[in-house]
């Protein structure tokens, strides 16, 4: 085995005791059958947040009831996405997983930043 399957069989062990993702392999993407350590969805969200996060460094963010609704409504996709799909209505792919999950990222960041704003 090699020193990299060995890596990223480590790797694989210490994440999958970590609850931060459930990890299924047909609903992660994956480069040349090396499997990201979260889903698809995951994928999205912490993308969409770390841009925000990123975003929110660099600019002003000026938070007004409508952003915040906003947020709130941009989270909406992704919850509808994961309970149609958990409650055996539909089957979801990846590529809606990871844009609702992009979305909700963008809408939970901002959440974040306007909560912890707020209340600090």
């Amino acid at each position: 085995m090699s020193n990299q399957k060995i890596h990223e069989s480590k790797y694989n062990q210490i994440l999958s005791k970590i609850p931060i993702c459930h990890r299924l392999p047909d609903r992660t993407f994956n480069i040349r059958g090396y499997y990201f350590p979260v889903c698809a969805r995951c994928t999205g969200l912490y993308l969409g947040a770390i841009l925000f996060f990123t975003y929110s460094l660099f600019f002003l963010i000026g938070y007004s009831q409508t952003l915040i609704l906003l947020a709130f409504i941009s989270i909406i996709p992704m919850i509808i996405d994961g309970l149609t799909q958990f409650l055996g209505f539909r089957e979801s792919y990846n590529g809606l997983r990871f844009i609702t999950g992009f979305v909700a990222g963008f809408g939970l960041a901002l959440l974040f930043l306007f909560f912890k704003i707020t209340l600090l």
